[in-house]
Formats: structure tokens, sequence, C-alpha cells
């Protein structure tokens, strides 16, 4: 199956050109990899030099217009993508600045670590596999076909923020910085949210579409997204938080509006009892694994539109079954 393009592509590109604030200004920035100069030693590669190189707002050729097709695509996913997103959330909404913002999540030097080993899954999964987790989980939705224009595009926008990453190296400041051991209170955090969240995601956590997802109810993400463990929602909220003023909130309150959040209603992620098959499941998992009980698991709510599509087929798993 391939999805139909034209009118999705369309209407993303026309959703870009609205959006300045969210796509890159070209114009006033240096393709950063002309910038980093080879350390000492004849090494080509270093971690504290790279930084992911600037899409072209107008491309040249087919791949230059692929990789801005996928810029448009991360930054515009729920608009291009209906029948695939279940909330209201983008896939920039978690992975912020276009996914190059380090302890956001970032996407770039992302495709250099797949195919990878998950523990989640028991089993190594390919870069199409691991985009289609955060499309049923992340973003309540449905597996995107991975032989789609759509896929190819998103993966061709991965491979190009990558570029100059090693098969295997790491970044600074991937993914979610992890937090020290705390405990989230969710009677503080209601004061908290109040406060700090409410103005943006709204007093019921519904969330101010375009810019502000929604945080919990049926358009937020599903109870099998990383978000919805209280320790890696601190670490968001922690360094992300409140988008106007990061960094501003301390570990505990941090702990305490996430406590708050993933104590809420929200959608059901179908299949999520066979994750992390070999056990190792983290505590604050809020649905039973092998060998785990749900950590305060909030209410759930029923995906009733394409459930099977919520599944992403596990690969074969690493480990021997006799």
């Amino acid at each position: 199956m391939v999805v139909r393009t034209s009118s999705l592509i369309r209407f993303a590109f026309a959703a870009i050109a609205l959006s300045a604030c969210s796509i890159q200004e070209v114009s006033t920035r240096a393709d950063s990899t002309t910038q980093a100069a080879a350390p000492r030693g004849g090494r080509a590669w270093s971690a504290d030099n790279w930084k992911p190189p600037v899409v072209d707002s107008t491309p040249d050729d087919p791949l230059e217009a692929s990789i801005y097709r996928g810029l448009a695509l991360v930054s515009q996913t729920r608009d291009s993508l209906r029948a695939y997103v279940g909330g209201n959330l983008n896939c920039v909404s978690c992975h912020l600045d276009e996914g190059r913002r380090g302890n956001a999540a970032p996407l770039s030097g992302v495709f250099a670590r797949f195919p990878k080993y998950l523990d989640r899954s028991g089993a190594v999964v390919t870069v199409e596999d691991r985009i289609n987790y955060c499309f049923t989980r992340s973003l309540a939705g449905s597996k995107l076909p991975t032989d789609s224009r759509e896929m190819q595009d998103i993966v061709a926008y991965l491979a190009y923020i990558s570029k100059g990453v090693p098969n295997g190296e790491h970044i600074h400041n991937e993914g979610l910085a992890k937090m020290p051991t705390l405990m989230g209170d969710s009677s503080r955090g209601r004061g908290l949210f109040t406060e700090n969240c409410a103005r943006c995601h709204g007093p019921d956590g519904a969330g101010m579409p375009p810019a502000f997802p929604a945080l919990w109810g049926p358009r937020s993400f599903s109870i099998g997204a990383s978000m919805a463990r209280q320790e890696r929602a601190a670490s968001f909220i922690k360094h992300n938080m409140p988008f106007d003023r990061p960094g501003t909130l301390t570990n505990q309150q941090a702990f305490d509006i996430a406590a708050y959040i993933t104590s809420m209603p929200r959608p059901d992620s179908p299949g999520k009892e066979s994750d992390w098959p070999a056990g190792g499941t983290p505590p604050d998992v809020p649905y039973d694994t092998k060998g785990h009980k749900a950590y305060r698991p909030p209410r759930l709510i029923p995906r009733t539109y394409n459930p099977a599509g919520a599944i992403v087929p596990p690969p074969v798993s690493v480990f021997r079954k006799d």
C-alpha cells in the first residue's frame, strides 16, 4: 500500500509557508557543516564540533526535495497525515526545534544509530519501525506504510540532519536527560500546572492547536508513549518547559507536574502488554508487562479508529524461544 501524496504534500508546503516560526530561517543560518573544523589528530568526527546541516528551502534536486518534504511532514504531521495521527500533536511537539534541540529527544543524529536493539521490543528494529512507534504511540495514530513516499521523505530528513555522524556514534544531549530518583506529587502538580502550563495547554489539558498539543484526553499521546512515564515526562518538562522560560522549574516541580499529567486519562496503546518481552521494564511504566505491575495507571480511552493499525508488527526477537 502506498499513501496518496499529492494533496497531502501540497497542504504540507502551504502549512510551512504559514509557519515561519516553525521552519528554519535558512537565509540567516550558515551551514554548520562548513564551520566545524576537524579536530587535531586527523579524526573527522567530533561531537563537540558537529551540528546538523541546514535544510535548503529551495531544493535543487529530487533528494533535496524529499528532505524538505520530510521536514514539512515532521513539522505539520497532524495536518499532512490526518489518517495516521490520532491526536493533535506533531512530531515536533516533542522533538523540538525541528528535531534539533538537545534534551528534547532530538532527531538529529538518530539515523546513525539504526538499526538498533530496543529492549522495549526485545528485537533489532529499523528506523522505519522506530518512526512508526512514534506514530502509533506518541501520536496515538496508525502506522505509516514503510514503502510510502511519506515514510521515505521522513527517513530522508532524518538521514540529512544526521549527516556527518558515523554509524553508532552519539551526539551531545541526545534523547531525554536522565533525572534523579524522585517521586512526584500530583496534588502539588495540579497547582504547578495551573501556574505554569495551563496558559498554553489549557486548564483541561486539551491543548491549543496548532502550537500547543493536548497533554491528556482523547487527542493526546497514548499510554504507550515514553512521555506517559513520569520520569521521562519530568525530564522533558525540566529541560524544555515552560516554553518561554525553560529550565526555571526545579527537579521536584518537574516531577510533580509530570505526576499530574501522567495521572490523567489518555488513549490506550494496543499491544502494550507485549512490551519488554525479556523483562526489565522501567519501574514507572504505567501498564502491566512481563514481571511488572502498572505504576499509577491512568484511566484509558479505547482506540476506536483502526486499532489494528496502532500495532507495529513485532520484529523477530533476538531471544530464543526453545
